[in-house]
């Protein structure tokens, strides 16, 4: 096949729908603090990905789509591809010309049982998507009309808001961000996840009972291995007026 011309791959690789679930209990700071430092800082979109509306939550594996700025005929292409229970993912570059996802879109993604939109560019009817309740993330909100015409390509990999998504990758999204997790590390990170959910658990009972933040994250260990020194006073104490 001639991939110089627009592609679109039919099928994603598949990750056991027990982990999804499993991932989907999980707010997106626990997965991303269960990838680790590297892998979770490689796996967190730019903080200009952000939901259309407060409340929003998605679990999901990606189904890409890179798109023409002004144009979105391959997300059309992306929305007849994915599955239930899929995330689409959608770039243009960042561009805000062309809305890539509105609330015809929004609709239909609704009626087929995705579970959400991750876009890189500009959304619009921003309040009827907030109605109906479907999650999308983007990183700008634009009415600028989009054209159909392409090119671009579908389920192929794509930068996103400074990460490079899969098609497959685990997309997890809420409130605080979004990550796309490739399949490799998705059970890793979820057992991770699971076991800080329970730790901080158990930190909310034992400061119910009277113990600080600073004992249970062993603060002063950390403390005396930076080379604080703390002084007894303010910083004025010792200072002269000058006159």
């Amino acid at each position: 096949m001639n991939e110089t011309r627009p592609v679109a791959y039919t099928r994603i690789p598949r990750i056991d729908p027990a982990i999804i679930a499993r991932a989907g209990r999980n707010s997106m700071a626990d997965l991303h603090e269960g990838l680790g430092a590297i892998a979770g800082r490689r796996c967190l979109l730019s903080p200009s990905m952000r939901p259309v509306w407060q409340g929003s939550k998605t679990c999901g594996q990606a189904v890409t789509c890179y798109n023409y700025p002004g144009d979105n005929l391959l997300l059309h292409v992306a929305a007849k591809l994915a599955e239930p229970g899929d995330v689409i993912v959608a770039t243009n570059g960042g561009s805000a010309q062309g809305a890539l996802w509105g609330d015809m879109i929004t609709y239909y993604a609704r009626c087929k049982g995705i579970a959400g939109a991750v876009v890189d560019g500009a959304v619009r009817d921003t309040g009827r998507v907030r109605e109906m309740g479907f999650p999308v993330f983007s990183t700008a909100v634009s009415v600028s009309h989009p054209e159909k015409r392409g090119p671009g390509s579908a389920n192929v990999p794509v930068v996103v808001a400074g990460v490079m998504v899969n098609p497959g990758d685990l997309v997890i999204a809420d409130d605080d961000g979004v990550l796309a997790i490739p399949p490799e590390l998705v059970e890793a990170a979820v057992d991770n996840a699971e076991a800080r959910a329970a730790k901080e658990e158990g930190f909310r009972d034992r400061l119910d009972k009277g113990s600080t933040m600073y004992d249970l994250l062993e603060i002063e260990r950390d403390v005396a291995a930076c080379g604080l020194i703390e002084i007894d006073g303010t910083w004025m104490d010792g200072k002269t007026s000058e006159t």
